[in-house]
């Protein structure tokens, strides 16, 4: 007698997929809730982490400004105590080493700076007359107070820049006015101010300085070729490399006599930051992530509970316990991709716009953008899963009366 009875249909996966576009289709309102629930979870990680991120990014990059890449080479002392001279060649030398990025330098000079040419020749205010290279203001970050920098056009002319404390000891507040460039070994002659810095936290020694084009330097004050210190800044995660062979790189001939100075304590501090940090990160992403998990997995038990007369009637027109169930997974599927992928549109876009306020660098991590739909896929499968599964087994009498 069971041999009559017609067997259940066997779907195709096209139609279980049709099938499975039923419920978005004929309730696009919750459906539309369902997805904007998911979204918001995974909006709400995605931000987190991202403008976590940003705000690490942005401090970091503060510390590598204020010097924690920059590492100083500069001549050391020979055996018998005189001062040791740098190679020509340290500069291109050192410019070389792979994980540098920039390498400038300043070098001595013979001249002494004056308000002007009346100034007794023993009140020079300590200031030390300096040839320096163009990109030397960009390896220091440092900033300009009025003016211009020097440039490959001024620095073969009779100009400097000055210093903040060399600006206010002079009484030169801005480019225009002339100081008087003199030593015991060089005619006097007049120099035109082009530019003055603003103070440098970094290298406070820049500060009572005065530089001029190093071709100048060289031609016209007794400046020598070879530098007085280099200047270098390397990838923030390899100054240690650096280190470890900046004296050999500058001087292979004498290593020992090059002095090599750490950037500061801020190397140990960007470190520790960066660490604390990314663990700041991965701890809001986690927390972020628990409560959008669980913002999913309400919304997915809700709508399919309340589904459970649709499921009753679709048991008693001969629907098998399989095909139900993979039709609500198949919503469920559905919802947390498309609710996930614009959770991360929206959280990214949130990312931008705060750090473009903030002035940040925007750093959107890219593996919580593409875990972001992936959670919620597999979150919204799960919390599917169970009342599918439950309505499922229903008998349709029971799921009738439940719904």
């Amino acid at each position: 007698m069971t041999d009559l009875l017609p067997r259940p249909a066997r779907l195709r996966p096209v139609d279980l997929l049709r099938l499975g576009l039923i419920g978005p289709r004929t309730r696009r309102l919750r459906s539309a809730l369902s997805a904007l629930g998911i979204a918001l979870g995974i909006a709400a990680v995605v931000a987190v982490t991202g403008i976590s991120a940003s705000n690490q990014a942005h401090l970091l990059e503060r510390l590598d400004d204020l010097g924690s890449n920059l590492i100083m080479v500069s001549p050391g002392q020979n055996i018998d105590g005189t001062p040791a001279d740098l190679p020509e060649t340290a500069v291109a030398m050192l410019g070389n080493i792979a994980p540098v990025q920039q390498a400038s330098s300043t070098g001595d000079t013979k001249a002494r700076i004056y308000r002007s040419d009346l100034v007794p020749a023993n009140q020079t205010n300590s200031l030390r007359v300096l040839s320096a290279q163009s990109d030397l203001l960009d390896t220091l970050r440092g900033e300009l107070d009025t003016g211009r920098w020097l440039d490959r056009a001024t620095e073969h002319l009779p100009v400097v820049v000055l210093g903040h404390s060399a600006a206010e000891r002079l009484g030169v507040t801005a480019p225009g006015k002339k100081v008087w460039l003199d030593s015991e070994e060089l005619a006097g002659a007049w120099y035109g101010v082009i530019g003055t810095l603003k103070p440098n936290e970094l290298v406070p020694a820049i500060d009572d300085s005065v530089f001029v084009g190093a071709p100048q330097a060289i031609a016209s004050l007794g400046g020598g070729r070879t530098p007085s210190t280099v200047y270098l800044r390397t990838h923030p995660e390899r100054v240690s490399d650096v280190l470890e062979v900046a004296a050999a790189t500058a001087n292979p001939a004498q290593p020992s006599v090059v002095a090599v100075s750490r950037p500061s304590d801020l190397l140990k501090v960007r470190k520790e930051t960066s660490t604390a940090l990314t663990g700041l990160v991965l701890s809001l992403a986690g927390v972020a992530l628990i409560v959008g998990g669980v913002g999913i997995a309400n919304t997915m038990v809700v709508g399919v509970m309340e589904r459970r007369g649709e499921v009753g009637l679709r048991r008693a027109l001969g629907a098998r316990q399989g095909q139900i169930t993979v039709q609500f997974l198949i919503e469920a599927v559905l919802l947390g991709l498309f609710g996930g992928l614009a959770g991360a549109a929206v959280g990214a876009s949130v990312v931008y716009v705060y750090a473009a306020v903030q002035g940040w660098p925007a750093a959107v991590p890219a593996a919580w953008v593409v875990a972001g739909p992936s959670v919620a896929v597999v979150v919204g499968t799960l919390a599917g899963l169970y009342p599918a599964l439950r309505a499922a087994r229903m008998s349709p009498t029971e799921a009738l009366r439940a719904g």
